[in-house]
C-alpha cells in the first residue's frame, strides 16, 4: 500500500493506528538483507532513487531492481560493471545499459518530462565518460541536456565557438583533468552558477585528478562550485536541483 492508501484505511478506520505505524514503516524502507532500500526518497526529495553499483555483486542489483520495479519506482545505477550491466540486460527486457556512462535505467512509472537547460562542457575528449555519466543522471531527473565535448582551453577557440548555446543553459557543469582551468574561464563567460568537475585524467603529477580538484577550489571566478574527482553524478543532481528552481 502507497502512504495516502493507508492514511484512507485509517481515516475510515479500516486500520488501527498501530497498525498504519508498522504497515507505515513497511512504506518507506524495503528491507532486502543486504540493502535496505529507501523507498520514500521521491516523495522527500522531488528525486528518484539512485543506486551506487560499485562494491555490489550483480544478484544485489538485481534485488534491487526488482523491488524497485515492483514499488513502481524509477532506479537509476551508477557504475555498473560490465558483468552486472550483462545480468541486469537478461532479467529486465525494458531496462536502458549504457555502457559509455557506466549506468543502468530503469523506468517502472511515469517517465519525466525533460525541462530547463543543462549545459555539460569538457575539457577533452578523454573527460567524456564522465560527462555521459552527468548526462544520464540529469536526464533521468527530467532535465534537457546539451553536451560540448572537447573545449578546453588548450584550444579557446573551441569553447568561443560555442559559447552562446552554453549561455542559454541555467547551470552549467565544467568538467576537466589534466589542470583544471575550464571551470574558471566558463565561469568568467556565463551568468549561472558552475559546478566543476575535476577528473582523474592527467599525467603523474595530476595525482589522479588531486591536481585539478585544487585548482578548481582555488578558482578566481565567481559562482564555482566543486564536487568531488570524477563525480559526474553529484554534479548533475546539483545542477539538477538548480534547473528546477530555475523553473
Amino acid at each position: 500500500m502507497q502512504v495516502r492508501e493507508i492514511l484512507e484505511k485509517l481515516k475510515n478506520a479500516e486500520i488501527s493506528v498501530d497498525i498504519a505505524l508498522e504497515t507505515l514503516k513497511d512504506v518507506s524502507i524495503a528491507d532486502l538483507g543486504h540493502t535496505k532500500l529507501d523507498l520514500d526518497r521521491t516523495a522527500r526529495t522531488g528525486f528518484g532513487e539512485v543506486v551506487f553499483a560499485q562494491g555490489k555483486t550483480p544478484q544485489q542489483l538485481v534485488d534491487i531492481f526488482v523491488e524497485l520495479k515492483k514499488q513502481k519506482i524509477n532506479a537509476l545505477a551508477t557504475r555498473v560493471s560490465e558483468d552486472s550491466a550483462k545480468v541486469l540486460a537478461q532479467c529486465f527486457e525494458d531496462i536502458k545499459i549504457d555502457n559509455l556512462s557506466h549506468t543502468a535505467v530503469l523506468y517502472s512509472s511515469e517517465v519525466p518530462q525533460p525541462t530547463g537547460l543543462i549545459a555539460i562542457v569538457t575539457a577533452g575528449t578523454s573527460d567524456m565518460s564522465v560527462a555521459i555519466e552527468a548526462k544520464a543522471v540529469a536526464e533521468f531527473f527530467g532535465n534537457k541536456v546539451e553536451c560540448f565535448f572537447d573545449c578546453g582551453v588548450a584550444g579557446l577557440h573551441r569553447l568561443l565557438s560555442n559559447l552562446e548555446n552554453i549561455r542559454k543553459a541555467n547551470v552549467v557543469i565544467a568538467i576537466a583533468g589534466m589542470e583544471g582551468a575550464l571551470a574558471s574561464v566558463v565561469a568568467g563567460l556565463v551568468k549561472t552558477p558552475v559546478i566543476a568537475v575535476p577528473t582523474s585524467v592527467g599525467y603523474g603529477a595530476n595525482f589522479q585528478g588531486l591536481s585539478a580538484l585544487l585548482s578548481m577550489i582555488n578558482s578566481c571566478a565567481n559562482g564555482v562550485s566543486v564536487v568531488n574527482i570524477d563525480n559526474g553524478y553529484g554534479a548533475a543532481y546539483i545542477a539538477s536541483v538548480i534547473n528546477r528552481q530555475s523553473k
